[in-house]
């Protein structure tokens, strides 16, 4: 890490948190529950590493709305260590020194996993000057959330005075990319999908415009520092260019 020049590195990055049931099936017989424990475990790591590397925002998808299709005996367990690792976010806040959001439609979830979460946000809010912003994206869909934008940007609009028939000139980028789930953040530069697949499923897909893209083999639970300072690494070599 110490050969990464920090100006280099990129502001803000997105994970996509692949493997944990593959990883269940081949590492531990099956065990749902222990997987998901060593995955939200290699979450607070990461956090940890990047708090060590100075970069500025990180946004990990740890639940897509897609994932609530999946049978019971997945999805229980889930919740119960999501709801225990944001018990524990506040004291890591604390100690890292990070802000904190949550993005997604929590409306869907469990009301004790929803009221956890919203109760971890409501702590680390308290933390002064923090030097890290920590987005976890849970019950999350790119493509609602660019709906949500749009009906939020028009609600606005409305409560503005602006008339129906001007709504649709009045409808721009910038304010779209003001309503989104968290739009205090700067855009997406690096996206981190573990397990070996090379597709974005619809992660922060306004934000991640001219990202670049980092597909790393090793399922998220077994996820290394030396993986992730190697895609920093080729991160720092490409010539970014944001346009086609």
């Amino acid at each position: 890490s110490a050969a990464l020049a920090k100006e280099s590195l990129p502001r803000h990055i997105g994970v996509i948190l692949d493997g944990h049931r593959r990883f269940a099936r081949e590492v531990t017989d099956g065990e749902y529950r222990t997987s998901y424990e060593v995955g939200m475990a290699k979450l607070e790591e990461l956090l940890q590493w990047c708090a060590e590397l100075e970069i500025k925002a990180v946004t990990a998808w740890v639940l897509s709305t897609e994932n609530l299709r999946r049978p019971p005996g997945e999805l229980e367990p889930y919740f119960e260590v999501l709801i225990e690792m944001f018990n524990r976010l506040p004291q890591l806040a604390q100690r890292l020194e990070f802000s904190l959001s949550v993005s997604g439609s929590l409306d869907l979830l469990p009301p004790n996993l929803a009221l956890a979460a919203k109760n971890a946000v409501d702590q680390v809010a308290l933390i002064a000057n923090p030097r890290m912003d920590v987005n976890i994206a849970l019950c999350y869909g790119g493509r609602q959330e660019v709906v949500d934008a749009c009906r939020s940007l028009v609600t606005d609009l409305v409560a503005e005075g602006v008339a129906p028939e001007d709504l649709a000139e009045s409808i721009n980028a910038e304010g779209l990319a003001h309503n989104l789930y968290a739009s205090e953040l700067p855009d997406i530069d690096l996206v981190i999908r573990t397990s070996g697949e090379s597709r974005l499923s619809g992660f922060l897909l306004w934000q991640s415009a001219f990202a670049e893209f980092a597909f790393v083999d090793p399922y998220w639970p077994a996820f290394r520092k030396v993986d992730l300072l190697r895609a920093l690494r080729d991160f720092t070599r490409r010539e970014r260019r944001f346009g086609a």
